[in-house]
Parts: structure tokens; sequence; C-alpha cells
């Protein structure tokens, strides 16, 4: 089943579309989330301007209205940004903070991954999802 889907995937356009859509979407998502926290974590506990408190208390209400952008229920989207954000928050680390992952990180990573595909990508009996033949 799982050839099947990739292969579809490949193949449909519309379906390829649809899964970079979502991923541009839950990325985008963890940037303003990871990155307006921070901004505010700046300004906390670091002792740096108001301003940057401002402009990520900003940034995450914009985090707020980025998820209605995605094509299925509430709670699906919100697990499935959890296991992108475990991922994203640890790049974050390394990119701004200088903080390699460890080996823990890593698999924990790779299990939040395949969480993420597994709730968010897998065909559900009675929704309309990414692999289904309807247009």
């Amino acid at each position: 089943m799982f050839f099947t889907i990739r292969i579809s995937i490949l193949i449909d356009t519309s379906k390829r579309k649809k899964v970079v859509y979502s991923i541009f979407f839950f990325l985008l998502a963890s940037v303003c989330e990871i990155g307006g926290g921070y901004l505010v974590w700046l300004w906390l506990r670091s002792g740096m301007s108001w301003i940057l408190g401002v402009i990520g208390g900003f940034i995450l209400f914009l985090y707020g209205i980025i998820p209605t952008f995605q094509p299925t229920y509430f709670h699906r989207i919100y697990a499935t940004y959890g296991g992108i954000f475990i991922v994203m928050a640890l790049l974050w680390g390394f990119i701004f903070e200088k903080e390699v992952p460890d080996i823990f990180d890593i698999v924990g990573a790779v299990v939040a991954i395949v969480g993420i595909i597994i709730i968010f990508y897998a065909p559900r009996r009675g929704e309309e999802s990414l692999w289904s033949k309807q247009h």
C-alpha cells in the first residue's frame, strides 16, 4: 500500500501539490511559532528590548492563523505540528544556538517524523485525503 501511495504522489500532480502545500504551511507555522517564541525568550530571559517581545507576540499571533489553511481537522493538524516542531526546534538550536543534537535528539526526531507521516498523510475512510482519486 505504501509503495502504491508513493507512486501515486509521483504521478499525480494535484496530489503532489497538496503535499507540498501542506508541508509549506507546516514549516511556515513552525518558523513563526519557534521564531516568535524565541524573540519573547530573548526579551524575558536575556534582558533584550521589549520590542522583541512585541514582535515575537505578533509572530505568534500569525502562527495561530496559519493552521487554518490546512485541509483537515484541528486536532490532526496540531498533532502533526507537534512532530514538526520537535524537528524544527532541534534544527533551530543547531543553527542559532550552535547546540549539536545528540543521538537521543535524532532518534526522537525520527520517531516524530514517522508519527507525522502516519497522523497527517495516512489515508482514512470517510475523508477526502491526499490520496483519494477525487479532485
